[in-house]
């Protein structure tokens, strides 16, 4: 009994202290980051005003001493150049002033992938993603002939470019990612390889905010969002693909791209995110856990962890890329990524011989003799890159195959859709080889690595289930005393009592870690050490932000063996 009294006092301590923490975090106007500059360094704000914009607000952010960069009247926030930190801690005081922030930078984070996941049988079925338009928020997408119809008119319907630059994918990521989404293979078509996209017909919005380094300012990817949700109605754009991310800072309430995000899911849009390339990351004895990038980590969007195809159509022999980020979210501790995908040396299309990638990562180019083209070893219009950048125009693909099937589902029952149909039948564990290093690294297939499990294209198609509420990923919390880890669910959300994995437990009748709980008394986060558990479910900002403030969020070049 006094066993029982001590774990209830506990849970309604770290209750207490939950609330406590989340007001502390909403009570202050101003991110932490300002506290670690020099009072006389210039930086690039986010300034998010508690009511809408106007001549008032602005002049009262000039006066602090910023240029005005941008004005993102949906998001209530001015963007402003080389403001002094010291005039951003007096500008914070401003009644006005919800919350302000540095313009934080951003980084990005086929003819296997598309039979992996099933994408191949439905496409037979009319279901190509013919009138569905997917906004690619990106590096640009270069003109390809196989994003072209077969009249040669090219499927990007529009174009904007918000880095100040040229239109062209100098860099080379945002083509890639166009293609893995609508490649018509109409360059590789050949009787060995077919690099042909999961939606070959949809057409595509280039919104181009990578530069030429594959870095992105954050008012830049806010104003993108802005313009998708501006366009939703003229390009029926019903998803947007965001394969870039950042380290998480504050919670997802106060986050500026997870609320843009949200403002776009609201608007009716899908919004399919990676999670960022930091599974091997041990730093801090975590083991890769809790390494989700923002906007990866808000509740709303679909976010898509890496699988290795092994380069072979079956998908029995294909694992979880160790590099791949795993949850919870930090700070909130939501049950993330929602799924996995293939997006391990995928195959897909190259802008031009002289793109970024292409000069970084040479050994990465396609011969067209890999298409069977009379041994000539010339580089073709194909690259092949691996990431949770990959992985996610997969996901993005296959809602709009299923939106141009069910044109009348929300994102919330997109999302519930393609969790639940997603293929749970993983090995408890596997070992993987970096073909750069040479380093081997193992990984567990679990509910922190894969979500509910492998994208199944074929299996989306054929449901109809449905649903209604939201499909909010849920939140997790661990008792510190047992090691357990179980779900919280909100009010209103789909997976209610019974979960959309199966009864009363996620993982349905045969439960692999436990029941009732994500991992039962075995914890796999760390090796029993009390700073791994610490940095993933410790109750300060400082703890979360040291974490993934400490960390990046690389390309992955080679990938995995």
């Amino acid at each position: 009994m006094r066993s029982g009294i001590r774990v209830l006092a506990t849970l309604v301590l770290l209750a207490i202290a939950s609330v406590a923490f989340a007001q502390t975090r909403r009570a202050r106007s101003i991110s932490v980051e300002f506290d670690r500059l020099p009072k006389n360094a210039k930086v690039d704000v986010l300034i998010r005003f508690k009511s809408h914009l106007d001549s008032n607000k602005l002049n009262a952010a000039r006066s602090a001493g910023g240029v005005e960069k941008r004005q993102l009247g949906r998001f209530r926030t001015f963007a402003m150049k080389q403001m002094p930190v010291a005039a951003v801690a007096a500008l914070a005081k401003n009644p006005n002033v919800e919350y302000i922030t540095p313009d934080r930078k951003l980084k990005p984070t086929m003819d296997y992938a598309s039979a992996t996941v099933g994408a191949d049988l439905v496409w037979s079925t009319g279901f190509d993603g013919t009138g569905i338009g997917v906004a690619v928020i990106d590096s640009g997408i270069a003109d390809h002939p196989d994003l072209r119809t077969s009249a040669g008119q090219s499927r990007v319907v529009y174009r904007e470019v918000f880095t100040g630059g040229g239109s062209n994918d100098i860099h080379g990521h945002g083509t890639h990612i166009a293609g893995i989404i609508g490649s018509s293979g109409a360059s590789s078509n050949s009787s060995q390889h077919i690099v042909k996209g999961i939606a070959p017909k949809v057409n595509l919005v280039d919104l181009h905010v990578l530069g030429d380094d594959g870095t992105a300012e954050e008012s830049a990817i806010l104003a993108a969002i802005d313009r998708a949700i501006q366009l939703k109605n003229t390009y029926n754009i019903r998803v947007i693909n965001l394969s870039v991310g950042r380290p998480i800072y504050e919670s997802y309430s106060i986050d500026p791209l997870c609320q843009a995000v949200e403002e776009a899911w609201n608007a009716g849009i899908v919004v399919v995110v990676a999670a960022g390339n930091l599974g091997r990351d041990n730093s801090f004895e975590n083991h890769g856990y809790a390494t989700i990038t923002s906007p990866g980590n808000s509740p709303y969007v679909i976010t898509v962890g890496a699988m290795s195809t092994k380069t072979t159509f079956s998908r029995s022999d294909d694992v979880i890329a160790t590099y791949s980020s795993k949850g919870p979210s930090v700070i909130d501790h939501f049950l993330k990524p929602d799924l996995v995908a293939p997006g391990n040396q995928i195959l897909s299309l190259k802008s031009s011989d002289t793109m970024t990638l292409a000069q970084q990562l040479p050994g990465n180019a396609v011969p067209m003799s890999y298409f069977g083209s009379n041994g000539n070893n010339g580089n073709s219009p194909y690259f092949k890159l691996s990431g949770t950048s990959m992985a996610t125009p997969v996901v993005a693909g296959a809602a709009a195959l299923l939106l141009q099937k069910y044109p009348n589902l929300t994102p919330d029952q997109v999302k519930a859709r393609l969790m639940k149909t997603a293929r749970k039948d993983f090995a408890p564990s596997m070992s993987a080889t970096d073909a750069a290093t040479g380093i081997t690294y193992t990984s567990s297939h679990d509910i922190f690595t894969v979500g509910a499990g492998y994208l199944d294209v074929n299996g989306a198609l054929a449901s109809t289930d449905t649903s209604t509420g939201s499909a909010r990923s849920p939140e997790v919390v661990s008792d510190p005393i047992t090691g357990q880890a179980s779900i919280v669910m909100a009010n209103n959300v789909i997976w209610g009592t019974n979960v959309i994995w199966g009864t009363n437990v996620i993982w349905g009748t045969n439960v692999i870690w436990g029941t009732n709980v994500i991992w039962g008394t075995n914890v796999i986060w760390g090796t029993n050490s009390a700073q791994g558990y610490n940095v993933i479910w410790g109750t300060t900002a400082d703890t979360a932000e040291n974490l993934t403030g400490a960390l990046s969020n690389p390309s992955v070049g080679a990938g995995e063996q």
